[in-house]
């Protein structure tokens, strides 16, 4: 496969966190809310529908473990799940984690006031509570756990 590059808007606004079987799993910079972006590492895809089935069946395997996951991890009460493309085409899954009490609630968070950014020790810590989060995750495709 080609070297995979996310759109420079994405790597703008976020840090890389790790390569996950199908995706690249990245922090968005904007600390008022726990935010993933799961941006799958596949050259001009921009609609689920694009994606094999096999690769749609490992996206909704990524999202849904990772987001049940951080949902736990955070004490959220609610995970906003979200593939948009309006501003940016190539195809990327918003995991953003809602308190009731987060200032925002219940409306979205896009567009919404100033990204607050994380500060370098703050970003470290939560790019490691995540890291840990995954040691405990079964994230590989469900072909290659028949073997």
């Amino acid at each position: 496969m080609d070297h995979f590059e996310p759109d420079p808007r994405l790597v703008e606004d976020s840090y890389p966190i790790t390569e996950l079987p199908l995706c690249q799993l990245r922090l968005m910079n904007d600390s008022r809310f726990p935010w993933l972006l799961l941006i799958p590492r596949r050259h001009g895809v921009s609609e689920v529908f694009e994606l094999s089935e096999a690769q749609q069946r490992q996206l909704w395997r990524e999202t849904s473990r990772i987001g049940q996951a951080f949902k736990a991890l955070m004490e959220a009460d609610k995970l906003n799940v979200a593939s948009l493309g309006n501003v940016v085409e190539q195809l990327h899954v918003h995991l953003v984690l809602r308190r009731t009490d987060d200032g925002l609630w219940p409306g979205p968070v896009w567009g919404q006031g100033e990204a607050l950014p994380y500060d370098l020790d703050t970003l470290a810590a939560m790019r490691d509570r995540v890291l840990a989060m995954l040691e405990g995750l079964d994230l590989q495709p469900e072909e290659s756990q028949a073997s």
